[in-house]
């Protein structure tokens, strides 16, 4: 239950308080709670003042129809909310709030100190939402990194056996070869004409030690 004495510090109709504080009570949501109230004082007849309540998630709008029998309310959140001003008259003050989209809202003849305080109240919750609304964006940044920071597993390593080696065996050089093969078909030539009387014993031994010796 709103406890409407905290209202009527400065100079709130009371008659005005009390039949809106008893609507708005059950137009509360879970946590929520009235911080301040403000109502019009109008220069002429003031029968059917406006009112307007702050609370920890909106503002409320409350005007009487029906001649008083009913109220209307209409409410707007901290996140449709851009910013809220107000401006001095000698008549009374305009409390003006600035919706996220569409027009101004201004409400006019408030006192001049439920005014600054009705606009203290409503900006310092905005601030303190606008602030709820950066550090969960910070939060959301800094989950985003860590989620592009995971580190790199380690590389596996893996143990492989050694194989054993082979061995290429030593290539003679091309020439040493093709020398050998020459050597080796002057002494089958020399064989040849050896077998074949065409030269005596002495001169195939003899050509046989000349060839053995360019080796």
């Amino acid at each position: 239950m709103i406890n409407i004495d905290r209202f009527l510090a400065d100079e709130q109709d009371p008659k005005a308080v009390e039949k809106v504080a008893g609507k708005l009570n059950d137009l509360l949501t879970s946590g929520e709670e009235i911080l301040y109230l403000a109502v019009q004082k109008k220069p002429a007849v003031n029968l059917l003042p406006d009112c307007i309540a702050i609370s920890n998630k909106r503002i409320f709008y409350c005007s009487p129809s029906n001649l008083g029998l009913t109220m209307n309310f209409k409410d707007i959140s901290w996140k449709n909310i851009k910013e809220v001003s107000f401006k001095e008259g000698l008549l009374g003050s305009k409390f003006i709030c600035v919706p996220q989209s569409g027009e101004n809202i201004v409400t006019d003849f408030i006192p001049k100190t439920q005014v600054r305080k009705l606009h203290q109240a409503a900006n310092q919750q905005l601030e303190e939402y606008k602030e709820l609304l950066r550090q969960q964006k910070l939060e959301e940044n800094r989950a985003t990194a860590s989620t592009f920071n995971i580190p790199a597993p380690s590389p596996q390593v893996i143990d492989l056996p050694i194989e054993e080696a082979v061995v290429i065996p030593e290539i003679a050089p091309v020439a040493e070869v093709n020398k050998e093969d020459e050597i080796e078909q002057k002494l089958i030539k020399l064989k040849t004409l050896y077998d074949k009387q065409l030269i005596t014993r002495e001169e195939y031994e003899h050509k046989k030690a000349a060839i053995l010796d360019s080796m």
